[in-house]
């Protein structure tokens, strides 16, 4: 555990060193260059947002070809200022394309970063996308199918006669004398020695 804390350490120191002195050599460059007070410190910053920009765009996976071009045009920036004050170029007489360079760096880097913000996602990216929602659609189980219950037949239409349902009311109301209760429809059927459906058809009209 200490041998694996202690490489970490080492690694997060080493890069911390890199880091400050690629940082200061990019702002001497910038300063040379005309670039003066926090303008000059911006230029290493605007040089390594946009090389982290560029890495993380390829470790994403998609859109390698801009990830890798801008990756690369920030790598010799960043190379290129370190380089250069090694002793290969007089700071004090910076030739006139270095201040061209400078001066148009933040016009490259601001179309660098908005590209590598918004680049389209890969195709295989996509993909995945749709075979996760095919994958969770999946996991919802189907509902049973529902019998449709059949529709309950309509009762047929029985055609009494007039005479039928007047004489059916005298038999109702003899029945009624008689008794005292209105008549039932078997009763006022086996009265009458008729079918089930025209005595429910009588019964109706009374």
């Amino acid at each position: 555990m200490r041998a694996q804390l202690a490489r970490v350490d080492a690694v997060l120191v080493q890069a911390v060193i890199a880091a400050a002195l690629s940082f200061a050599h990019l702002h001497d460059v910038a300063s040379a260059a005309g670039q003066d007070g926090w303008k000059a410190w911006a230029y290493p910053i605007s040089v390594d947002l946009l090389l982290v920009a560029a890495w993380r765009r390829l470790r994403a996976g998609d859109a390698k070809a801009a990830g890798w071009c801008w990756f690369v045009i920030a790598l010799v920036a960043s190379l290129g200022a370190n380089v250069a004050t090694a002793g290969l170029l007089d700071l004090d007489q910076v030739p006139a394309w270095l201040r061209i360079l400078v001066a148009g760096w933040p016009a490259v880097a601001f179309l660098g970063g908005t590209l590598l913000a918004h680049s389209a996602p890969s195709p295989h990216e996509d993909t995945e996308s749709i075979e996760a929602q095919v994958d969770a659609s999946e996991l919802v189980p189907a509902l049973p199918a529902q019998p449709v219950p059949e529709p309950t037949p309509a009762p047929p239409v029985v055609s009494v006669p007039a005479a039928l349902v007047e004489h059916a009311r005298k038999v109702a109301a003899e029945h009624r004398t008689r008794t005292g209760e209105a008549i039932d429809t078997p009763t006022l059927r086996a009265r009458l020695g008729i079918p089930a459906p025209m005595a429910d058809a009588i019964a109706a009209q009374l």
